[in-house]
């Protein structure tokens, strides 16, 4: 087993005791990290297993690395890609366009270079965005969509999240930020993972809370990230002309009952046709971590 694999089934035993000691086929999967230039930009994706093909999109405040647990569980029956969104984690910084619509095209053109025409695409957080503006834009290559913890933009109902003032960091970005947060990394995170959590104690482990605070103190990084939420303005009227069309592929909305579930549900019977919705009990916006089990069951028995 290389150094790899073995880094990943400690990260399956620390969030998922139960299954990683009853499931020994897992020992036999093997995640093999690639980059790939897509649009000028070099796209850091994880990879394991074969069959239909699963993407799985991080959200703010975290990486590809959230996945890593569960994929080796997803590659017993599938192809899992889960890459780095542009300008986060090890995706370079793209020198224009960091928003949810053109990270999406970015991310087909990277499955679409790897020869997959069909697949089922995961989000979580902003990553849940860029899932939708991908199933919106290519419905027919997109068999199925899971949505985890967050809101459309654009859409009713999102005014009232956007404007709460307990989020204001929606709107914490540009150059006096930026040098507040600076070398306090940690500190700023600490209040997403912490405050957003149902119980801080059950929310994201210490070794990926020292990971992603690494990976947002590179230089340019932070501010490369909140272009994410500089892009909102746009993105509201992109989403709530894309939304007029409904989906149709099946839909998971799975979220937390002390987060955005319930919000979410309501969005996604605006915006598809065929919604399955699954809103956690005592659970805030970290559902993998904070309900890792009831979490990957229903993302496993949906996709």
């Amino acid at each position: 087993m290389n150094r790899f694999s073995s880094f990943c089934l400690v990260g399956i035993a620390f969030l998922f005791p139960s299954l990683a000691s009853s499931n020994a086929a897992w020992t036999g999967t093997t995640m093999i990290e690639r980059t790939a230039k897509i649009d000028n930009v070099e796209l850091h994706y994880l990879t394991a297993g074969k069959g239909p093909v699963v993407i799985l999109l991080h959200g703010f405040a975290e990486t590809s690395r959230m996945w890593r647990p569960i994929i080796p569980l997803l590659a017993e029956k599938f192809t899992v890609i889960a890459p780095d969104l542009p300008a986060i984690g090890d995706s370079s910084i793209p020198g224009d366009k960091i928003d949810m619509i053109t990270s999406a095209i970015r991310i087909h053109s990277l499955v679409r270079s790897l020869g997959i025409e069909k697949a089922r695409v995961v989000g979580h957080d902003i990553g849940l965005m860029v899932a939708y503006a991908y199933a919106t834009q290519f419905p027919a290559e997109t068999e199925k969509l899971a949505v985890m913890d967050a809101f459309l933009p654009g859409v009713p109902g999102w005014e009232a999240i956007y404007n709460a003032p307990n989020i204001w960091h929606f709107r914490f970005n540009g150059e006096y930020p930026e040098q507040l947060v600076q070398g306090r990394e940690r500190t700023y995170f600490e209040y997403f993972w912490n405050v957003f959590a149902a119980d801080k104690t059950h929310s994201i482990p210490e070794a990926e809370r020292k990971a992603y605070t690494e990976a947002y103190s590179k230089p340019g990084r932070m501010r490369a990230a909140w272009a994410y939420f500089a892009s909102w303005p746009q993105l509201a009227k992109d989403f709530a002309q894309l939304s007029q069309t409904k989906l149709t592929m099946p839909v998971l909305s799975i979220g937390g009952e002390k987060s955005l579930g319930s919000e979410l549900a309501a969005q996604m019977k605006l915006v598809a046709t065929d919604v399955t919705v699954i809103v956690l009990p005592n659970t805030g916006h970290w559902i993998l971590e904070e309900r890792p089990k009831e979490t990957t069951d229903a993302l496993v028995k949906f996709l």
